[in-house]
């Protein structure tokens, strides 16, 4: 990692998880320079805890090796200008504000080397995966860099176009939201067939989650840990023949995920 300093713009939940993650590989703490006027609790016990330094506006007389944006992205054009002193000639940003475009970013910093990067909320437990898109201006050094920031919390996709940013926000940015729903139809679903509420739920959330951790660690294809559930003329094949009827699951899915990237398309402007 660099040792000239790394600004984090915004320490909320996402900045914060990136934060835990460079303290926990080899980031210099003494590079890091956290720039929030209220950063989250969590955040502000790392700051403690390993003495970062801590600005409520970024400072004017610091250039930053990489600054790393970690604001909402309704807040970014309030933020992006007051940030123009932390900017040198070979700055690297790298933006994890969703629907911010690095037009946007280039249009008040100037034309600088951006990295547009949409990580997932298991990155808070060092489980997300994050998809990336680098301008020309990167340089491959930069890149690397980037790469190793953000890995921190699970493995980068590098993607060729920065449209295809709005396609992996539809996938893997929003997919734990799907994740979190199949459990709660599968706990009502249990609910309907006689379960007790609270025991439906707890049946689902370990379901889920093991079969998570089993994929996890398995070189298997998704394809083959299914048909490894399913015996011929048994109850999963009874289950899976109304999910992968027509307009069942994939159908769903493909529509949903072509929403979100239609949605994200017309944040982006």
């Amino acid at each position: 990692m660099p040792s000239t300093p790394i600004a984090l713009v915004g320490a909320g939940n996402m900045g914060g998880a990136m934060l835990a993650g460079w303290l926990g590989s080899d980031t210099n703490a003494g590079s890091l320079i956290i720039v929030d006027p209220s950063p989250s609790p969590a955040v502000q016990t790392l700051i403690d805890s390993h003495g970062l330094r801590h600005e409520k506006t970024a400072p004017s007389n610091v250039k930053a090796s990489i600054v790393f944006l970690a604001v909402k992205p309704q807040m970014m054009e309030t933020v992006l200008p007051t940030l123009t002193g932390l900017i040198g000639d070979d700055t690297l940003c790298i933006s994890i504000a969703a629907g911010t475009t690095v037009s946007t970013i280039k249009a008040f910093l100037g034309d600088i080397a951006v990295v547009r990067a949409m990580p997932n909320t298991p990155a808070m437990v060092g489980r997300g995966i994050t998809g990336a898109w680098a301008n020309p201006a990167v340089s491959p050094a930069q890149r690397d860099a980037a790469d190793r920031m953000l890995s921190v919390t699970g493995p980068v996709e590098w993607v060729d176009e920065e449209p295809l940013i709005d396609a992996i926000t539809a996938v893997s940015g929003s997919g734990p939201a799907y994740a979190f729903y199949l459990v709660e139809c599968m706990a009502e679903a249990g609910r309907k067939a006689g379960l007790d509420e609270d025991i439906a739920m707890r049946l689902a959330r370990a379901t889920v989650s093991g079969a998570g951790e089993l994929m996890h660690r398995s070189e298997d294809p998704a394809a083959i840990l299914r048909k490894n559930v399913t015996s011929p003329g048994g109850t999963t094949a009874a289950a899976l023949e109304v999910l992968m009827g027509d307009g069942a699951m994939q159908d769903l899915l493909t529509r949903a995920v072509a929403a979100a990237k239609k949605r994200a398309g017309e944040l982006t402007g």
